[in-house]
């Protein structure tokens, strides 16, 4: 009779074991799914954040490059005004580049 109580609480043991086992089972795949969601939560928002960083930094490139196309319509502007107001000095200073330029190409 005490082997059969022995058997029947081992079969018992067992048991439980098994249960706890299949719950534990369970319990992890519930958790990896809840983290595969996270995850998949996390990326999205990061993905937005980036899309909108990259929409504003195309933004202001567009912005820099037109301020900059408008300061150099400004300076040809003037270089225009100052070369129609003082024909002679331009042609000095035009003169005179290139010479420089001329000495360093012949250096080279």
């Amino acid at each position: 009779m005490a082997r059969t109580d022995t058997a029947k609480a081992a079969e018992k043991t067992t048991a439980d074991l098994e249960k706890q086992i299949e719950t534990l089972t369970k319990d992890v795949a519930a958790l990896a799914t809840a983290m595969k969601a996270d995850a998949k939560a996390k990326s999205n928002q990061l993905g937005e954040a980036a899309s909108e960083t990259l929409d504003i930094a195309r933004q202001k490139g567009v912005e820099t490059a037109e301020l900059a196309r408008q300061q150099t319509r400004d300076a040809v502007a003037v270089a225009e005004q100052t070369v129609r107001a003082n024909p002679g000095a331009a042609v000095g200073v035009a003169a005179l580049a290139g010479f420089v330029t001329g000495i360093v190409a012949s250096r080279r």
